[in-house]
């Protein structure tokens, strides 16, 4: 498959979650939604962004990213590694680091930062897991990783692991509910 096909592919599933999973997306067309939402907007253009990087381009894939943060608020590096159908409700203040790498299914909420924790080299943002809800203003920090089916709640600040089916609250994170 080429990149441009990938690219495509991903945009259509990126529209059909947040089609899913925004009760005031399921009356509006998918053209609305690619000129009016900011978080399908900062996705579509971290695809091509990302796309580009992989391929080894130099300065365009940043310029790319930096451009869609001034337009939409929403801050992906070019790096960061987003599975299939990614949801970025009311996208303004969203941060997703270099090495974070998000699963298919998840949910962001405004505000979200999935983040580092200093200079190191490697590794230093979060791993998230598969059909993952992380909430307003939460910050998961640092190479942790949080499992599969978890419910992070808002403005919880998260800088450990998370096991999978779990709902995590606080500051710092603790989970609160494991199935």
């Amino acid at each position: 498959m080429t990149a441009l096909a990938r690219v495509a592919r991903e945009v259509r599933e990126d529209l059909a979650a947040a089609q899913a999973r925004d009760p005031a997306a399921r009356s509006v067309r998918r053209l609305e939604m690619l000129l009016t939402y900011s978080g399908v907007q900062a996705l579509l253009v971290h695809r091509v962004s990302h796309a580009l990087h992989a391929a080894g381009v130099p300065l365009l894939p940043r310029l790319l990213a930096y451009l869609t943060t001034a337009v939409t608020g929403v801050e992906i590096h070019p790096a960061a590694r987003i599975g299939r159908g990614l949801f970025i409700d009311h996208g303004s203040g969203v941060v997703i680091g270099e090495t974070a790498e998000v699963g298919d299914d998840v949910t962001l909420y405004q505000g979200v930062t999935l983040g580092g924790t200093g200079f190191a080299r490697g590794k230093r943002h979060p791993t998230v897991g598969n059909e993952v809800m992380v909430g307003a203003g939460a910050a998961l920090l640092g190479p942790i990783v949080i499992g599969d089916r978890c419910k992070v709640g808002a403005n919880s600040v998260v800088i450990h692991d998370v096991p999978p089916n779990s709902t995590v609250v606080g500051n710092p994170g603790h989970p609160v509910r494991v199935d």
